[in-house]
């Protein structure tokens, strides 16, 4: 991997896009989370451990759009669960460079609680996201997200996106 200049503009850009993405999922937009990714994006949830291990199988595998609008789908129709709420905080964005395809490889910590109906507030999760950032129409998307939780120990609700 090389070193990337990155401007000011490019950093905004990066940290809209992460913004808009935890606030759609915080504000249960589900059906507006396919729109974040290329058509042939891929998501992944995973551990801290299996990512040093170089381990690829995630706890959840999404290759494509298709399978990523699946999940809304599953999430709507077919898994029922009491209602909750996320909040996310998000660190810096920090970019490291182009991977082999030519995206802007991108991480940036996060931290998520849950809130359940009766008003009582967890932490959910931690960790980092490893992206590759693609413009699309002059937009950027993910054409790869890799969540990597700091715990193994992953809460059945994981079927959300984080």
């Amino acid at each position: 991997m090389k070193d990337i200049d990155v401007t000011s503009d490019q950093l905004v850009a990066i940290g809209q896009l992460q913004n808009r993405y935890a606030r759609c999922i915080d504000a249960d937009r589900l059906e507006d989370w396919p729109d974040f990714f290329t058509d042939d994006g891929f998501y992944s949830v995973t551990s801290a451990e299996n990512h040093r291990a170089g381990l690829p199988a995630g706890l959840i595998w999404l290759d494509g759009i298709g399978m990523i609008r699946d999940r809304v789908t599953a999430l709507r129709d077919a898994n029922i669960y009491e209602r909750h709420a996320y909040r996310h905080i998000l660190g810096q964005p920090y970019v490291d460079g182009r991977d082999e395809h030519g995206d802007t490889r991108v991480e940036t910590s996060f931290f998520v609680v849950r809130i359940t109906r009766d008003g009582q507030t967890d932490v959910f999760a931690s960790g980092c996201y490893h992206d590759s950032l693609r413009e699309v129409d002059g937009a950027l998307k993910f054409a790869r997200r890799v969540v990597v939780c700091d715990s193994s120990h992953i809460d059945t609700l994981l079927g959300l996106p984080l």
